[in-house]
């Protein structure tokens, strides 16, 4: 069976007549079931692979319809649908006559049906795929046909998704990683990715913003170990309630594991010395590697890894101290996002099932995020159930070009740590008290991160983040030396510039440069050479003109300066 998604809600199809399922709002059951009893019903077309199905102005709560075969005449249930259906779907007629009984007796549609529809209300529906799965999962079981679809109430609105799909495979991270030099993933090495020469200098570029950015918001950076003995991962909670997904190992014959996470790490740093009240908050910043055994049929691309780096901060603080340093947060969060042009939207995520701490210290966590955000203005929605099992939590879902959404930074509260860890501070009062703790990432990982942008920017980087910068075209062989030369002034700027001497033509160089989404291209001729200068052309833009080099070398350091997106 398949459950399809669209604005009408779910559509189902199923192809075994002895199925019965149910989802939710959606039956789904044979259809020479669903005609016994039936008192109205849908008219449903398949042409070249679009369901059409007209819906009669009824009364009835919800609709069945049967299906009908590739070859049936778009015209023979086009009937006036003020009449009564049963005309159409007679309860003594086991199958309609203008619908072939193999295929009615193999698939089934099921619509919901919502009073708002009009008498001539049709779905747009296109079949995406089909695949194979056993009943309930169990390969004892009969294989069905799955089989994935999309609707929409209009054609346009089909349309658009369509060319959105299209543009989507066009900025796959996993194409472009590959086609740009950025990234590799090899079978020896499942889920861990390779970062190849320009891959290496966009992550470095992405993280080098990211000490500026804490640095200037006063964050201290530690780094932690990748391996801590069983007894810690036991105290933090983990080891009950992450362990499936956790590296183990025995060293010296005592369990130690692979650190899932970085918070355990931070606390043995707070540790080290007692603390007073004046020191509070103290920001932990931490670019931590780690290591999460997430089932290999889970894993795609930079999105869903087994090794990788989280832009992690711990920070420890009185609880008078909550508002404001979430405020503080979500103004770093909104500066990064807003470099990238990144639209999101907040979502508070509370107590889950399995959890540590009672529902009162649960509740006091969660009121203290919602009015944080509620404070400096901002709206959110509430996610029940989706907190981490030692804290409620804001999740920053971004939103890239194409408009799909991504959940990547996250501030988590945490009143359970820091007493499993027994930590305290020196209060005004003088007496021991213990911090909260506030989790938080603003990237989520750094590997997920580069992933968004490059199907964010379709691999068109911000010439501040673009691997290469500038490249430089002789148009033959006797302008190459003023190329190096052009290069080498460029590199006093600090920008990132190539030189593409090959014996080929300047059309295709530039192509080339093109493909690989250079930003700027810089072509050397016989003229150029003569008075000094260089011809311009941007990726975006095209040809800009001839430039004085001194005036190109400006412009370039300044739009990197600035980190400007053009």
């Amino acid at each position: 069976a398949a459950v399809i998604p669209g604005d009408l809600g779910s559509i189902a199809l199923a192809v075994d007549p002895d199925l019965l399922a149910v989802d939710n709002q959606v039956t789904v059951v044979p259809l020479h079931r669903a005609l016994k009893g039936l008192e109205h019903g849908v008219v449903l077309h398949l042409i070249d692979h679009v369901v059409q199905v007209r819906v009669p102005q009824v009364d009835a709560a919800h609709l069945i319809g049967g299906a009908a075969a590739p070859h049936h005449d778009p015209q023979c249930h086009a009937a006036d649908p003020a009449k009564s259906v049963d005309s159409h779907f007679d309860r003594h007629v086991p199958i309609p006559s203008c619908i072939p009984y193999s295929a009615a007796a193999d698939v089934v549609l099921i619509i919901p049906y919502y009073r708002k529809m009009s008498p001539q209300f049709c779905v747009k529906l296109r079949i995406t795929s089909i695949a194979g799965a056993y009943w309930r999962g169990d390969e004892k079981n009969k294989m069905l046909q799955r089989i994935y679809g999309i609707s929409f109430t209009k054609q346009s609105e089909l349309t658009e998704y369509l060319e959105r799909i299209e543009e989507a495979k066009k900025r796959d991270h996993r194409k472009l990683g590959k086609e740009l030099g950025l990234f590799a993933l090899r079978d020896e090495a499942p889920g861990m990715p390779f970062f190849l020469p320009n891959g290496m200098i966009l992550r470095n570029t992405l993280i080098d913003y990211w000490h500026e950015v804490h640095e200037r918001w006063g964050y201290l950076e530690i780094s932690t170990p990748q391996i801590m003995k069983r007894s810690l991962w036991e105290t933090s909670g983990h080891w009950d309630h992450y362990k499936d997904n956790m590296y183990t190992t025995v060293i010296d014959g005592e369990d130690f594991a692979i650190k899932p996470m970085n918070c355990p790490g931070s606390i043995l740093v707070y540790e080290l010395e007692p603390h007073s009240y004046k020191e509070l908050p103290l920001r932990y910043g931490e670019l931590g590697r780690v290591h999460r055994h997430e089932l290999s049929g889970a894993l795609h691309g930079l999105f869903r890894v087994r090794c990788f780096t989280q832009d992690d901060a711990h920070i420890l603080l009185a609880p008078d101290q909550i508002r404001d340093e979430v405020v503080r947060i979500s103004q770093l969060f909104d500066e990064v996002y807003n470099l990238f042009k990144l639209p999101y939207t907040i979502e508070l995520s509370t107590m889950p099932e399995d959890h540590m701490g009672t529902k009162e210290e649960w509740d006091k966590a969660t009121k203290s995020l919602s009015d944080a955000i509620e404070s400096i203005g901002k709206e959110y929605t509430v996610n029940e159930g989706d907190g981490a099992f030692y804290g409620p939590k804001l999740d920053f879902h971004i939103e890239d070009s194409l408009g799909r959404t991504w959940q990547c930074g996250t501030i988590q509260l945490d009143f359970q740590l820091p007493e499993r860890f027994n930590l305290e501070y020196t209060g005004a009062d003088g007496e021991k008290h213990c911090p909260v703790m506030i989790h938080r990432v603003v990237f989520g990982s750094v590997e997920r991160f580069i992933g968004v942008l490059i199907e964010h920017f379709a691999g068109a980087f911000p010439l501040w983040l673009s691997p290469v910068q500038a490249v430089v075209l002789p148009i033959a062989d006797r302008h190459a030396d003023r190329a190096h030369e052009i290069e080498a002034e460029l590199k006093k700027y600090g920008i990132r510039v190539k030189v593409d001497d090959r014996s080929e033509k300047i059309g295709y160089k530039i192509r080339e440069a093109q493909l690989q989404k250079t930003p700027y291209m810089l072509v050397v001729g016989d003229k150029e050479v003569e008075n000094g200068t260089v011809s311009v052309r941007h990726r975006g833009e095209g040809d800009i003109g001839s430039m004085e080099l001194s005036s190109l070398c400006d412009r370039l350091a300044d739009e990197v300066k600035t980190k400007a997106i053009k």
